[in-house]
């Protein structure tokens, strides 16, 4: 691989930034400066530095946030800040994309990554992913049987439509309001709010918790993120049937 695009795709600019830098002396192969930037490097074997620090080369990378209230789901936007603005540090900032979807005020798991095929695989409803969500529900939600809507969904009325089957379990009610798990496999829009809205629940508060076998690291703070563990990534990409 070409030093400048081996940089590139590292997240250190785009072709022509990382070449300036290669041309001013600032990278080492094997410890020795280079200034070609067309000089080729086997990126599993030579040592890269870029002003003295080591470059780990990574085909792909893969994050998990916990998102707060407050940002899109989007690459970017001139009203709203976006997810990718909790990452402006990060060298491959400008590389990430986010895998599916949060609405604006929900907070929890979002994935993040470099990598196409992963992204559009996981975020594709033909593989039926499940998506937990915690939710706090306006109104006392203990008497409604969630049998049916297990194996059938149910029929929103004002956009005629038929959900997926989805789960429910209660875990605190009140007068006023109750807590709720929901795990469902589609990423409609609103798509948990909507229904929860047809049984006469308003959403009050949401937050996913988990896809597919990926869980919401629970040490991290909203707006915090960590990359994914290999074994991680491995359990995904089993899921969407991805080979390595």
């Amino acid at each position: 691989m070409r030093l400048d695009k081996f940089l590139s795709n590292q997240g250190f600019g785009s072709r022509s930034q990382v070449q300036k830098l290669i041309k001013k002396g600032f990278v080492k192969v094997n410890d020795e400066i280079v200034k070609d930037p067309s000089y080729h490097i086997d990126p599993m074997k030579d040592k890269v530095e870029l002003e003295d620090e080591e470059i780990l080369y990574k085909e792909n990378h893969y994050f998990m946030l916990n998102k707060p209230a407050g940002y899109i789901t989007a690459t970017e936007d001139e009203e709203y800040p976006t997810v990718l603005d909790l990452f402006s540090d990060l060298p491959i900032a400008s590389k990430l994309f986010p895998v599916g979807r949060l609405d604006i005020d929900t907070e929890g798991l979002l994935i993040l990554t470099t990598d196409g095929q992963f992204g559009h695989r996981l975020s594709h409803p033909k593989w039926n992913i499940e998506k937990e969500y915690y939710a706090i529900v306006e109104g006392d939600i203990s008497n409604i049987d969630f049998s049916e809507s297990e194996n059938k969904g149910i029929y929103l009325k004002k956009e005629k439509y038929q959900t997926k089957p989805f789960k429910v379990k209660v875990l605190n009610t009140s007068k006023d309001k109750s807590e709720i798990l929901i795990t469902l496999t589609e990423g409609k829009y609103h798509i948990v709010k909507r229904i929860m809205q047809e049984l006469g629940y308003p959403v009050l508060y949401l937050k996913r918790i988990r896809i597919g076998n990926l869980k919401l690291d629970e040490d991290l703070l909203p707006g915090e993120f960590r990359e994914l563990t290999e074994k991680e990534i491995k359990d995904l990409k089993k899921l969407i049937k991805m080979n390595d």
